[in-house]
């Protein structure tokens, strides 16, 4: 799954870079990179602070929020993709790192996450000695059997019942 995720990665990337190259050149191009990974930085360090401080009121105030998660997710998300290089995952990262549109992709991600965390997370149950019922490994029992198979040759109440035509 990683090698087709960075597969498409590469792709896009490359498609995006081709076209802009044919579009505006090839040094404008370059410039376009460089422009969107320092704003992408930027914006991304301002944000950080931000969620960084609001975290901490959080944590004083002792409430929790599952926005403030969420937001946190999205904007460490649009610190990686803007950290990586090419310029769709910075424009994508840049993107992820505004207030507005993380409003927009706050929904998206929880569904997204909250699908695949319940198809993904099997029913745990787990035992430790505090619990009634604990039984310590050790020694189990034995029990020498021996299985026998019964086929009935009396046919039930339904066959009987049916006439065959002969």
């Amino acid at each position: 799954m990683a090698k087709r995720l960075f597969g498409v990665y590469l792709l896009v990337e490359l498609a995006v870079l081709v076209a802009l190259v044919s579009t505006i050149g090839f040094g404008w191009t370059v410039l376009a990179v460089l422009a969107t990974f320092a704003v992408g930085l930027a914006v991304a360090g301002s944000q950080i602070a931000r969620h960084i401080r609001r975290l901490q009121a959080a944590l004083n105030a002792r409430s929790s929020s599952g926005e403030l998660a969420t937001d946190s997710a999205l904007v460490a998300l649009g610190a990686v993709l803007v950290v990586i290089p090419g310029l769709a995952s910075s424009v994508l990262g840049a993107l992820l790192l505004m207030p507005p549109t993380r409003r927009i992709a706050r929904p998206v991600a929880v569904a997204a996450i909250g699908k695949r965390l319940a198809g993904a997370t099997p029913l745990v149950m787990t035992y430790s000695a505090g619990y009634a019922g604990y039984r310590a490994p050790g020694r189990t029992d034995y029990v020498d059997g021996e299985v026998i198979d019964v086929v009935d040759t009396e046919p039930t109440s339904v066959e009987q019942r049916t006439p065959t035509a002969d």
